[in-house]
């Protein structure tokens, strides 16, 4: 066992099992966020490094054994998080956990085996949530498809609210107005919230002016996101073929949504065994053995005609390599998935297009559920989502009484700097605030800022 001095303590006291990539994100986060952390894995040398990184506490053993949960401290636990590389051994820590200690329990899952028995799983073994980061990886990436323009579609408000990130092209409309005018002479029905310009991250006011090769993110009610897009002069239409590399988890969880949607689907992978089961489980694709980093096979299958190419093999080198091969040879709407954290400035300068981080689909789900169990009870968090490279967080609350925000016209509330309240969600009628609206008990509000942490609605006051 490695122990280092943990400070006193505040927040929840959690158990992590499995100390790989989205272990260690999450360490890093919720560090930050004032818990006390205990890291169970079976590597003596990845409890070394964590441990030397971070201020927590390391045990060299199996998360699922009674013996290893009881050392951790598991009986005076809040939660445990588990998120080695198995199903079954995630499943297993929960459910141990869950009869040792009183604490809430979180699993990563991601065999499609168990992707349509999750309700059933988390209902069963009592687990405050299981997470499949890979079919969230694929979700976002068929939202993408179906509105190319965008680099993110993220969804609020059960789906009825979306948040839309993109680049103002030369000569656009926007390109010199200010938010102040885009209200007055486009729509009041869409709030642009976050705009980055050469790196540097604006929560915009109303004097703000775009100008083009700004990325913008704004926010509006679903079914009126086209609309506006083809206001702005931006193409609409979803693609209609779709050339994925790669044939692990994700890109069968894609190929499936995209399938069903009618979009034509081919995917490439260089193991055979694989390419026969994938040939078998989605008989409405194309599968093709082979390398999907050999130009001359690219060429042959149609990357230069391809609509759409999602780049989702196991190495983030490879996937950059053909994101800019595909951009090179084609006009096609592209998808980069990246795993590793390391180099984003880097890959940030590529222009890549849409970049997908699986891992961020786990750190935000499990960071909006620990905030909720963190907090006091004027109001919940419903969604989180890292933007801009975690620079921005936009947070959707539940808001269960009155309190210091609530009942106030907005114009009237003292918020910090660095942070918008984007809409208001009331009984299902979404309301894109004015200076005069007020926040109200019941309501779910969305705010964008640049502060890290807010738990509770109050936290948006100064």
């Amino acid at each position: 066992m490695f122990r280092k001095k943990v400070p006193v303590e505040k927040g929840l006291k959690i158990i992590i099992v499995g100390g790989g990539k989205v272990g260690a994100t999450l360490i890093q986060q919720l560090i930050k966020e004032g818990h006390t952390i205990t890291i169970i894995d079976k590597n003596p040398a990845t409890i070394q490094e964590l441990t030397n990184l971070y201020d927590i506490m390391g045990i060299i053993g199996n998360g699922a054994s009674y013996s290893v949960q009881m050392e951790a401290g598991i009986q005076d636990t809040d939660l445990l998080i588990a998120v080695t590389a198995s199903d079954e051994l995630n499943l297993l820590c929960c459910t141990i956990a869950k009869r040792v200690g009183d604490c809430a329990a979180i699993a990563r899952v991601r065999n499609p085996d168990y992707s349509r028995e999750v309700n059933y799983l988390r209902d069963r073994l009592g687990l405050a949530m299981i997470i499949n980061p890979e079919l969230e990886a694929a979700r976002e990436a068929a939202r993408i498809l179906c509105l190319p323009t965008a680099l993110e579609v993220n969804p609020f408000a059960h789906g009825q609210v979306e948040m839309i990130k993109f680049k103002i092209p030369e000569g656009n409309i926007l390109d010199g107005m200010t938010i102040a005018n885009f209200g007055q002479h486009i729509t009041n029905a869409v709030l642009i919230c976050v705009v980055e310009r050469k790196g540097n991250v604006h929560i915009p006011s109303g004097t703000f002016q775009l100008a083009k090769g700004d990325i913008i993110s704004f926010v509006c009610q679903r079914n009126l996101t086209r609309s506006f897009l083809e206001t702005i002069a931006l193409k609409t239409h979803r693609v209609n073929d779709t050339m994925i590399i790669g044939g692990g988890k994700s890109a069968y969880y894609l190929a499936r949504q995209l399938c069903d949607m009618g979009i034509s689907v081919k995917i490439i992978e260089i193991n055979r065994a694989r390419c026969e089961e994938l040939s078998i489980l989605l008989p409405k694709a194309i599968i093709i053995n082979g390398d999907g980093t050999d130009e001359e096979l690219l060429k042959e299958e149609g990357i230069e005609r391809a609509e759409s190419v999602v780049a989702l093999t196991g190495i983030d080198e490879e996937n950059v390599l053909l994101t800019l091969h595909a951009r090179h040879v084609s006009d096609a709407k592209v998808i980069t998935k990246i795993n590793r954290l390391s180099f984003k400035d880097v890959i940030s300068q590529l222009d890549l297009g849409s970049v997908i981080y699986p891992r961020f689909f786990t750190s935000e789900a499990i960071i909006a559920y620990v905030r909720a169990k963190t907090n006091s009870t004027n109001s919940n968090i419903e969604t989180l989502y890292h933007l801009f490279d975690s620079r921005v967080e936009a947070i959707e609350f539940r808001i269960e009484r009155e309190s210091a925000v609530t009942n106030v016209p907005l114009k009237d509330l003292p918020t910090k700097d660095g942070l918008l309240v984007s809409f208001i969600n009331r009984n299902g009628k979404i309301i894109i605030p004015g200076g005069n609206d007020c926040i109200k008990p019941g309501d779910t509000v969305m705010i964008v800022t640049t502060h890290e942490g807010l738990v509770d609605i109050r936290n948006i006051l100064r």
